[in-house]
């Protein structure tokens, strides 16, 4: 699957601002894109557009930053995609032709599956770092 870079980041933000969360913790801009490598110029964009769907509140000033408007167990990918790329989830097939209805019907339904599949992940599984067992030798 082919997420845009814009998603990607939309959603590594939101997962540093999760860890952030218990504490109530205001994260500065360049934090947040220094800890994930990202373009704090383009970041801010993104933050925007998370922040103007209720998903983010932001602070001006020297002290200010970003932190999550809500709960990190309210928050789903389903969530930050309508934020940062609504157009992803649109019906964009027509029903036009012999097999148009067919088609446009198959891709709604994959749609449906989609869009319920992100509603299932939550932002605390973003969250996570465990890439399994460690050994040493």
């Amino acid at each position: 699957m082919r997420v845009s870079q814009k998603l990607e980041y939309a959603c590594r933000a939101m997962a540093q601002l999760a860890k952030q969360a218990d504490a109530k913790t205001i994260t500065r801009l360049d934090e947040i894109a220094q800890r994930e490598a990202v373009s704090s110029n383009f970041l801010v964009q993104i933050l925007n557009d998370l922040r103007r769907s209720g998903l983010v509140t932001s602070k001006r000033g020297k002290f200010g930053g970003y932190l999550l408007s809500g709960k990190v167990d309210d928050i789903t990918l389903f969530d930050i995609v309508q934020s940062v790329e609504p157009t992803l989830l649109e019906d964009t097939t027509n029903t036009e032709g012999a097999s148009g209805a067919a088609v446009n019907k198959a891709w709604s339904s994959a749609s449906t599956i989609f869009a319920a599949s992100l509603r299932t992940i939550k932002l605390t599984d973003l969250t996570e770092t465990d890439s399994g067992p460690m050994f040493y030798i």
